[in-house]
């Protein structure tokens, strides 16, 4: 059994679990330029506002920023350029038929490097309405409340 290394969070998109209900979790590899990689490396990404879409049978994400790379001059991408997904075929039409259903949509979540290749990790979501983003703020203040007391007690 080969010993996995860890995974390197480039990454993240916490406004996403505030926004959306996560169902189920999908990894994807990302199609990139060298530059791309680069950039990726130093941590110079932003996934807040990007969104998952297929196309013909393919799945791009959109709105992913990719800083340029400082020394990549000629050979640097547009920043915020469509990037393709690498999925096997069933499991886009998986994700096709998932979404077709009213209220689902593909959200990313992280970014990081798995084995020395670049990954996105995205959720397959339900939008939150405004009394869900309330019930679980307060959820989480009574938590953090409990957590505080039980510590000061314990001291």
């Amino acid at each position: 059994m080969a010993k996995s290394e860890p995974r390197k969070l480039v990454c993240n998109n916490k406004k996403a679990y505030h926004d959306y209900f996560v169902e189920e979790k999908f990894e994807a590899g990302l199609s990139l330029h060298g530059t791309e990689v680069k950039s990726l490396r130093l941590g110079k990404c932003s996934i807040k506002e990007s969104f998952i879409r297929i196309d013909n049978g393919e799945v791009y994400a959109y709105g992913m920023h990719i800083s340029p790379y400082e020394m990549g001059n000629i050979f640097n991408k547009d920043p915020l350029r469509p990037k393709k997904l690498l999925l096997h075929k069933s499991e886009i039409m998986k994700l096709l038929g998932k979404i077709t259903e009213k209220g689902y949509t593909l959200v990313p979540l992280e970014v990081y490097f798995k084995e020395g290749k670049a990954k996105l990790e995205f959720g397959l979501c339900k939008g939150k309405k405004l009394y869900d983003k309330r019930e679980d703020m307060a959820k989480k203040d009574a938590k953090r409340e409990i957590e505080r007391e039980f510590k000061a007690r314990n001291y």
